[in-house]
């Protein structure tokens, strides 16, 4: 059912590179699956010149030729989603029906930019002098990278592939070497839909060595990156050597926010969804729960009726409703998490242990009683973890909830109008769902502030980040 991995440079697929290479390990078994090759330095000059080729192609190539052949790419994923979605749990982890939902979503995130490329118009500004035109246009940036995590194998690289081409920019896209296979197949989507050698280019590799490499090279001229705060910081500080532009999509610590006049149970069933997706595994994963006193008890029951209700296992197995962790390095941070809650008062009301003696399985978590300081409510737990707190006033909550460094995700439930649009303003987040969880589609902005990065993917603010404007002014 897995793939054969390989690098995808200047149109053509290989099975070896200059790297070492390593195992991809299924998360369930903790057995290899298969082997990536890396690219080494060779490999990645190569990408470099190709892709600098694909760019004088494409950037030449019409918006709407650019677009009816994404669309054929896109059409393939459609097509080739069982198959794909497969390779990505065994990967990854993740249950069947997310990752399926994961791969039909990039399709249609990629088509909706290949769409809006079509539309990407300057303007005429009128002139002071008779005679004179004024002509403000929209060109690609050039040659851009991306850098992508192993939580979404197919999403992120989509938004970073579907942004990028639709504005005509080549791409040199290194995604994550712990789950490979299901981009390596969304990559042969665009290969066999024909899409010009060069134009896209797919490598793996030591990240560290790949990124300082390609950031290096002035003919870079835009870097997307999705992952951790601190490696964000280093890639930011290479890129702005040569004055990259630069999207950065880091962590975050969404606060939640449920108000007394909120329904508790109906609250506690759509964000205790929207928590144990993915294992947690989430950068838009709701992490710190704060709810008003009154109905404080009705929606922790609800939520931990929900936690305990949930089957955890193999993904590809029907009934499943939350895979493993997708590496052991996300097992030792939950029982960090733990620990230091245990020591700073928590309780557990359910789960707070690992579970089996095979693959990276965690028990769906719930915390009581956990002091604002502790681990858990301060630095990111990427994982199933939910401490739930009580608080009194809406400035209150406003202030515990804006007081990290992070600024990416935030969630509110109430009934009230006023308070609705009240907290929507007030709490410090790229984007904030009240009594919603969809904050994530094609058509609207996807980013974060503070220390959450900068700039966004999707909606039209995602394809003006590749592109560049030229005002042209003629007598």
């Amino acid at each position: 059912m897995y793939t054969e991995l390989g690098l995808y440079i200047d149109g053509a697929w290989m099975t070896k590179g200059g790297g070492k290479g390593e195992d991809v390990i299924n998360p369930a078994t903790e057995k290899p699956l298969a082997h990536l090759p890396h690219a080494g330095k060779a490999e990645l000059d190569a990408a470099l010149d190709s892709a600098a080729r694909g760019f004088a192609t494409w950037r030449n190539t019409s918006a709407y030729d650019r677009a009816k052949l994404i669309h054929k790419a896109t059409d393939l994923m459609r097509e080739r989603h069982d198959a794909i979605s497969k390779i990505m749990v065994l990967e990854q982890g993740k249950p069947y029906p997310e990752a399926r939902a994961e791969v039909l979503t990039s399709a249609d995130i990629i088509d909706w930019y290949a769409e809006e490329g079509r539309r990407s118009y300057g303007r005429i500004v009128p002139g002071r002098v008779k005679g004179t035109r004024q002509l403000v246009t929209q060109e690609p940036v050039g040659i851009t990278v991306a850098f992508t995590p192993w939580n979404f194998p197919v999403l992120t690289p989509a938004r970073k592939i579907g942004g990028a081409l639709a504005a005509g920019c080549s791409l040199i896209l290194k995604a994550s070497e712990e789950t490979p296979g299901a981009c390596v197949e969304m990559v042969r989507c665009f290969a066999d839909a024909g899409l010009p050698a060069g134009v896209l280019n797919l490598v793996f590799g030591v990240p560290a060595e790949v990124s300082e490499y390609l950031l290096s090279k002035p003919a870079v001229r835009k870097m997307s990156f999705t992952g951790s705060i601190p490696v964000g910081k280093q890639l930011a500080a290479l890129a702005a050597r040569t004055m990259k532009r630069t999207t950065m999509e880091l962590g975050g610590h969404s606060p939640v926010v449920v108000f007394n006049d909120a329904d508790p149970e109906k609250a506690a069933d759509t964000i205790a969804a929207f928590k144990y997706r993915n294992a947690g595994q989430v950068c838009i994963s709701p992490t710190r729960f704060y709810v008003q006193e009154d109905v404080y008890k009705r929606f922790v029951t609800r939520f931990t009726e929900y936690a305990e209700g949930l089957t955890v296992g193999d993904g590809l197995e029907k009934g499943v409703a939350m895979g493993p962790m997708a590496n052991p390095r996300r097992l030792d941070a939950m029982d960090a998490f733990v620990a230091d809650a245990k020591d700073r008062g928590g309780k557990i009301a359910t789960g707070g242990k690992r579970r089996g003696n095979q693959g990276y399985f965690f028990d769906p978590t719930i915390i009581t009683d956990v002091p604002d300081d502790s681990k858990i409510m301060t630095e990111e737990p990427f994982g199933p973890l939910a401490p739930i707190v009580t608080f009194k006033s809406f400035d209150e909550v406003v202030e515990r909830a804006n007081s990290l460094e992070f600024g990416l995700a935030a969630y509110a439930f109430t009934t009230s109008n006023s308070t609705a649009a009240a907290i929507g303003e007030a709490l410090e987040s790229g984007m904030v769902g009240v009594n919603s969880v969809a904050i994530s589609t094609p058509e609207t902005p996807f980013g974060g502030v503070k220390e959450s990065g900068h700039g966004s993917e999707g909606g039209t603010e995602g394809l003006g980040a590749y592109l560049s404007t030229k005002f042209i002014s003629q007598g």
